[in-house]
């Protein structure tokens, strides 16, 4: 056995677990109410019928794209604050977070109008049904006022999860869920004397949430953060160097996958509307599945960044290898009802209620896409773990590498040759990206074994 692998199979402390779980759990409830919201949206726009179900699916991705543009800005942020908190330079600290606000505002003001004018146009080329365009441009319309607001608020999880106050992170992300729900359910369906607004009214809840929340994190930060420089200054010409050259590679992968998912959107579009919908559905419950591998995966990303702060490089190995330790089970979990209630839950989303046949169609869609997503989450959850972990220590343009790489080189064209080529429907499709997604796994382990991070500087 190497030392490598010894290391590796080390049972975690029961210390290191306490952290592991102090640090990711807020992240996870945080995230956990997003995933609830993105659920809960979903099953209400569903009851307006497929096509809108459709529309504001690939309007999401198209929205996500937009904004993934600023909000790899946040690993950016998080390595520089972490770095700085193990070197127990905490003054400093909040000058990464000054800078993640600042590139957010330049860049995503502008790009949030470009993108506003082309919607409608952006939305013809990727679909043929008019319906789907037509309310799916409405919704993405109103998302795109937020950009700069949703590039702010990952500027702002980066910082609270480097200094270990994730609990704010929790707090505002919970209030900005239960304020975009309320607003949901009074702006899509006209509750309360307030117009029956559908697709956009399920956009403008969302604007008005993210937004709110940029402000409240801004009140937080104002009062926790001012002797960490919060506010105080930007930071430096090299400062802002090492954001972009830590925060761009983050920012091009994250467009890039985004943007991979609305090809993808467009390829199953090729196949038909319902198949579109379904795999709206599946993308939500996909989220949902992996949310765990995010927040452990944020926490791991502060322990190795912190550890390499203190120049302890086998620590920060040790760390991301822990993390997981402390967490597999959960992802054991999260794959039961995907492996074993498959019907039911799919019949969540698809508005049974209403017309029995058509949603025996959708789950018989569904179902086996569902089984193997629940079939590769234990996996995955690692992946996602060592991904942030890489991040956490700079070596964002290796993990840029390999998802473009992966997800460009391969899983898209052969997606585009199963489906509407060779028109074998969407189980063959999903089962290429599990294979493409394991695969990805399988390399971000040997990456994270193989060290060369340790010698990256900023």
């Amino acid at each position: 056995m190497t030392a490598d692998a010894a290391i590796s199979l080390k049972p975690t402390s029961a210390r290191r677990t306490r952290e592991v779980w102090a640090l990711a759990l807020p992240i996870i409830g945080a995230m956990s109410s997003q995933n609830v919201l993105n659920l809960v949206d979903t099953a209400m726009v569903s009851h307006l019928g497929p096509a809108a179900l459709a529309g504001v699916g690939l309007g999401s991705f198209i929205n996500f794209m937009s904004f993934s543009a600023i909000t790899g800005l946040s690993s950016a942020v998080q390595a520089m604050a972490a770095r700085r908190y193990g070197e127990g330079r905490l003054g400093e600290t909040a000058v990464p977070l000054n800078g993640g606000i600042f590139l957010s505002l330049l860049i995503g003001m502008p790009l949030s109008i470009v993108l506003f004018l082309a919607a409608p146009w952006i939305f013809a080329r990727l679909n043929h049904d008019p319906e789907v365009v037509r309310q799916g441009s409405i919704y993405l319309q109103c998302r795109l006022v937020g950009v700069a607001a949703v590039g702010i608020n990952f500027s702002f999880r980066g910082y609270w999860s480097a200094v270990k106050k994730t609990r704010f992170y929790l707090i505002t992300l919970f209030c900005m869920c239960t304020l975009n729900i309320l607003l949901d359910w009074l702006l899509i369906f006209g509750k309360l004397g307030l117009p029956a607004l559908g697709v956009r009214g399920a956009g403008l809840a969302s604007v008005i949430s993210v937004i709110c929340g940029s402000l409240a994190y801004c009140a937080m930060a104002w009062s926790q953060a001012r002797p960490a420089g919060f506010f105080a200054r930007l930071p430096t010409r090299a400062q802002l160097g090492d954001l972009l050259r830590l925060g761009l590679p983050t920012c091009a992968q994250q467009l890039l996958f985004s943007g991979g998912f609305v090809v993808l959107f467009w390829i199953i579009g090729q196949i038909g509307t319902d198949e579109l919908a379904v795999s709206n559905v599946l993308v939500n419950i996909t989220l949902t599945a992996v949310l765990p591998g995010m927040g452990f995966g944020l926490a791991a990303a502060t322990f190795c960044g912190q550890a390499l702060g203190r120049h302890d490089p086998g620590d920060a190995y040790r760390w991301a290898w822990d993390v997981y330790k402390a967490s597999w089970w959960v992802f054991a979990l999260m794959a039961l009802p995907m492996l074993l209630l498959t019907g039911p839950v799919l019949r969540v989303f698809f508005g049974s209620e209403h017309d029995a046949s058509a949603t025996a169609h959708l789950v018989e869609i569904g179902a086996l896409p569902l089984r193997l997503i629940g079939a590769g989450v234990l996996l995955d959850g690692l992946g996602f773990i060592l991904m942030q972990a890489l991040l956490g220590v700079g070596a964002s343009r290796a993990v840029m590498l390999l998802s473009v790489g992966l997800q460009w080189g391969l899983f898209l064209p052969l997606a585009y040759l199963l489906g509407p080529l060779l028109g074998l429907g969407l189980g063959p499709i999903w089962a290429l990206m599990t294979a493409y997604r394991l695969t990805q796994d399988l390399i971000l382990i040997s990456l994270w074994r193989g060290r060369t991070w340790a010698r990256i500087k900023f």
